[in-house]
């Protein structure tokens, strides 16, 4: 029988993975830790799936197929939480600039309670029945790991599951867990704008066609989309998140480059905002007189995650019976691939929350008004100051894992 780490061991992990973040499909030392300890619980591994994937398969008698997801990079952030583990880590990106890189969404506590959860699995085999897959997903961030792993055979590799389940840590108090059915996550879509100008002297602006005029004023036009395009009973986000020109002060450039992203919940809403959102572009780039139209490109996208409304149901009943507490968040406008996972298996997908947070910090409150204050009072995923506490984010995280696979597998006889 396999030995069950304990949580301090649970909790070494964390912080070395968390030290040691990888960005998207460079997740190499990760896989490594990943499928060896995977190989020391028994499992069939398989490595290299989708460039670093890692999948770790354990049958166990006829019965169902289980698959549990952890996702595994990390951010192009610069670690700020001053903990004695936080990294100091650099890596080239994709477009090999030199930048910091921190586990700012949690993927290290993904990893850790995966692991976890596969260990429990492993030592308990006499009472349960059926196969896991567990998948150790690289590229999440980018929207692109999941197909890749898609696209690399993963289902003509292994079992197609029953059932696609995993869990996102997030600010919330921990020992929390938020289970909501129907559309979970918004999807997301990211665009790289080029505008083309015509470049020339600071001081002769006549003589030039300014991108970053016409950028600036992009960026202002953009920001009626969603409240004058989409209907209020509908919700997305419109986000400009980069605006990139010039290198002088007196010099107008030739370009300028915007980066956005929106999020929706709904085709009609995406199809809906997508084609405003290129109107105003292409409309302000012929109103400044462009020389060229602009260029629009989709550089991620990613669905909308669906959850099953029964399997919610389910969890959620599970999660409140020994868990921890479960609550209902609604819709989230963060995105998530491991959509893709269920959608291509034609089989229902169940996507939970884990509270990373100190719960002391939530002493005394008595609402759910007050919960969300403090809550929004956090340092969110994706942000330089995000470190969930180690426990009982851990301990729940695997119990969760451990809990619903189990539902889902057959009870040994």
């Amino acid at each position: 029988m396999a030995d069950v780490p304990d949580l301090d061991e649970l909790a070494v992990l964390y912080r070395d993975l968390h030290a040691h973040p990888e960005l998207a499909f460079a997740e190499h030392r990760t896989a490594g830790i990943v499928a060896e300890r995977l190989h020391g619980l028994g499992y069939q591994v398989t490595t290299g799936v989708g460039g670093t994937g890692v999948v770790g398969l354990l049958p166990n008698g006829d019965g169902p197929t289980v698959l549990l997801r952890a996702d595994m990079d990390a951010l192009p952030v610069l670690e700020q939480t001053g903990l004695p583990y936080a990294s100091t880590a650099r890596a080239k990106d994709s477009g090999g600039a030199d930048v910091p890189v921190m586990h700012a969404c949690g993927h290290d506590m993904h990893v850790t309670c995966l692991l976890g959860a596969a260990a429990e699995l492993a030592a308990s085999r006499d009472s349960w029945r059926g196969t896991l897959l567990l998948v150790f997903q690289p590229a999440e961030e980018g929207g692109g790991g999941a197909q890749v792993m898609l696209d690399d055979g993963l289902y003509d590799r292994f079992p197609v599951p029953g059932i696609v389940l995993g869990q996102h840590v997030m600010p919330l108090p921990a020992g929390v867990l938020a289970v909501h059915g129907g559309p979970a996550m918004a999807g997301g879509d990211a665009l790289r704008v080029v505008l083309h100008g015509q470049g020339g002297h600071g001081s002769r602006p006549e003589t030039t066609v300014d991108p970053i005029l016409m950028a600036s004023a992009i960026v202002l036009r953009l920001q009626g989309v969603i409240s004058h395009e989409v209907a209020a009973s509908e919700s997305a986000v419109l986000t400009v998140g980069a605006l990139r020109a010039g290198t002088a002060p007196n010099i107008i450039p030739d370009q300028a480059e915007l980066l956005l992203s929106v999020r929706f919940f709904n085709d009609k809403v995406r199809d809906k905002a997508r084609a405003a959102i290129d109107r105003i572009i292409r409309a302000e780039a012929a109103a400044s007189g462009a020389p060229r139209d602009p260029e629009i490109t989709t550089t991620i996208s990613f669905p909308v995650l669906v959850n099953d409304q029964d399997a919610c149901d389910r969890l959620t009943d599970l999660f409140n019976a020994g868990v921890g507490l479960a609550l209902d968040p609604g819709p989230v406008t963060g995105s998530e691939d491991v959509g893709l996972l269920a959608s291509a298996a034609g089989v229902p997908c169940a996507y939970w929350f884990l509270g990373g947070s100190d719960p002391a910090l939530f002493a005394g409150v008595t609402t759910v008004e007050q919960a969300r204050s403090i809550v929004d009072g956090l340092p969110s995923n994706h942000s330089p100051l995000f470190a969930p506490v180690i426990d009982p984010t851990i301990r729940t995280g695997v119990s969760a894992l451990t809990a619903a696979a189990r539902a889902w597998l057959a009870t040994a006889g």
